[in-house]
């Protein structure tokens, strides 16, 4: 048995990650690093440590090796190399040895705690690209808090993302609104209505959780012909996971067909199943199970399975979600290639599929299906 996860077979070269975070560029303590394992908020008094989990089980296996260890080191050795290696080094050979050739990095997020996408794709290596996707509802805050008449916000977003460099919006409906979005687009009027009812306190900050806003974000995002992503399923203790299933977007997939604008479902697990079934039913609808992989560890091939039952092969994309820590780029790339390349070998053993379509198809879903729906090129 090697010491890391193998990147031959029919999952080969550079992937897309197209839905990712940056870094937390500095050294990191053992409850610092805990806190950024998974979407818990660290070790507790009932949890123990989240070490003692799929994920902590594959940083312990498989991102041990990569810091000069043995397999299986305890946390205590891991995080003591970790550290005497500082945390630049440590990204870049995690990041190296995930062999990702363009990064879609989501700036939304605690953007004052994690590294620009440059500085992602620098650690990455010399051949590595990254493109911003921007978050809507920050991004509507923000104009809101610079002045922008509610009436106008709509207009303004349309100019924001217009002026951007972004290749994608994201919208994160599920944590502030559920995923029950209106299949048709609010007026300027209703928008400006449902604001003034969330007006924020003097002295307090925008925070945009009404149904009608929301919605009309989302829809200001496909008529601009902006990739729109959306968050479904799992996440932390802030998102209400009834609200998350994605089959609550049916009526707006329906509504927003027309458009021709791809809709791409992210991470989706428990729902992995049902985002399936809506990029096999809607043509713009396209799907990952990024967060979910490394969470699972040595289990992900398992949700890897699941997903290619019901999803057209051309719809499934890579992501890892990582956030903040390198070893999550690595373990969302390199448990995705493998479980993917299993589940491919075994059908190819069962003469269910051929060599040559099983190595097209690990093609399509590491990178051309992501350079497709985004438009990447290859410049």
């Amino acid at each position: 048995m090697s010491d890391t996860l193998p990147t031959a077979g029919y999952v080969t070269g550079p992937v897309v990650d197209h839905h990712c975070h940056g870094l937390v560029l500095r050294d990191l303590d053992r409850p610092a690093f805990e806190a950024l394992m998974n979407e818990g908020p660290g070790s507790g008094r009932w949890t123990g440590s989240p070490f003692d989990s799929m994920l902590g089980l594959a940083i312990r296996r498989h991102c041990a090796p990569l810091l000069g260890l043995e397999p299986h080191a305890d946390a205590d050795t891991y995080l003591g190399r970790r550290q005497a290696l500082g945390h630049e080094e440590v990204a870049r050979r995690m990041l190296g040895a995930a062999d990702i050739g363009t990064l879609l990095v989501d700036t939304g997020f605690q953007p004052d705690e994690i590294c620009s996408p440059a500085e992602v794709a620098a650690l990455a290596g010399d051949t590595t690209r990254s493109h911003q996707v921007i978050r809507l509802e920050t991004t509507a805050q923000d104009l809101l808090a610079e002045g922008t008449d509610p009436k106008e916000l709509r207009t303004a977003v349309r100019q924001r993302l217009a002026e951007s460099e972004a290749v994608a919006a994201k919208s994160i409906a599920a944590y502030r609104c559920g995923l029950d979005l209106l299949d048709g687009r609010p007026t300027d009027m209703e928008v400006a209505a449902a604001l003034h009812r969330q007006r924020p306190a003097d002295g307090e900050t925008w925070r945009i959780t009404d149904r009608t806003v929301v919605s009309a974000l989302a829809w200001t995002a496909i008529e601009a012909g902006l990739p729109l992503q959306l968050h479904v399923g799992y996440g932390d203790s802030d998102v209400d996971l009834l609200a998350c299933d994605p089959l609550h977007l049916t009526a707006f997939l329906r509504a927003t067909q027309r458009y021709d604008v791809p809709v791409l479902l992210l991470h989706n697990y428990p729902f992995h199943r049902h985002a399936a079934y809506l990029a096999q039913v809607f043509d713009h609808v396209f799907m990952d199970v990024g967060l979910a992989v490394h969470n699972t560890g040595a289990l992900s091939r398992r949700v890897i399975e699941d997903t290619l039952e019901l999803v057209p092969f051309g719809k499934l994309l890579h992501s890892s979600d990582a956030f903040g820590l390198a070893e999550l780029y690595y373990l969302g790339t390199a448990l995705f290639r493998q479980g993917l390349h299993d589940v491919l070998e075994d059908l190819v053993m069962r003469d269910e599929l051929s060599e040559a379509d099983a190595a097209r198809i690990g093609r399509q879903v590491a990178a051309e299906n992501a350079t497709r729906a985004y438009g990447l090129g290859s410049g």
